[in-house]
């Protein structure tokens, strides 16, 4: 019996697929779960129509993509990160620093789709690969810096201890 699926099914195809299968498979197992439909040629001529559909949706969110990826390429972001007195940086540079880097720029970019091989602990430029489409590829420049030039954190400051004003209902005896 032939059937068009609705749905991915394990060892048998994907969705949209037009398949054989035994009557007693698609009587009892595909057609009651609403896995596929039967190979009318209604349904067959519908089925091709929604490819066609699908697959001009899917150029044009390519399309977009490709130019949304120029721009990303395009752009160099720069990170600033707490350094200590050795110009050791505290912690590391993650994806959400570079996404929220890039929205301060105007790109939006999910935080799971910056692939950053390996933790970036150091200052210094480094090129992260971004995934802007299923297969468009962006690559954006990260400049890590210090978040305050010629200082780390602590550098050329003295520890001030300050305590609380007396008041009405403290009284000292």
């Amino acid at each position: 019996m032939k059937l068009i699926l609705k749905e991915d099914v394990e060892h048998l195809g994907r969705i949209g697929d037009l398949v054989d299968v035994a009557r007693g498979y698609a009587r009892n197992f595909l057609l009651p779960r609403k896995k596929g439909i039967a190979a009318t040629p209604k349904n067959v001529k519908e089925v091709e129509h929604q490819k066609r559909c699908i697959a001009l949706q899917v150029q044009r969110e390519r399309l977009s993509a490709t130019g949304r990826a120029e721009k990303i390429s395009a752009m160099t972001v720069r990170v600033p990160v707490q350094v200590g007195e050795n110009g050791k940086m505290f912690g590391s540079v993650t994806a959400r620093d570079i996404a929220d880097a890039l929205s301060a720029q105007g790109i939006d970019v999910d935080r799971r789709h910056i692939e950053i091989e390996k933790p970036i602990k150091d200052l210094g430029v480094v090129v992260v690969p971004v995934n802007v489409y299923r297969d468009v590829m962006a690559r954006v420049t990260v400049e890590v810096v210090s978040a305050m030039p010629g200082e780390g954190i602590g550098a050329g400051k003295e520890e001030t201890r300050t305590t609380a004003p007396k008041t009405e209902d403290s009284t000292e005896e």
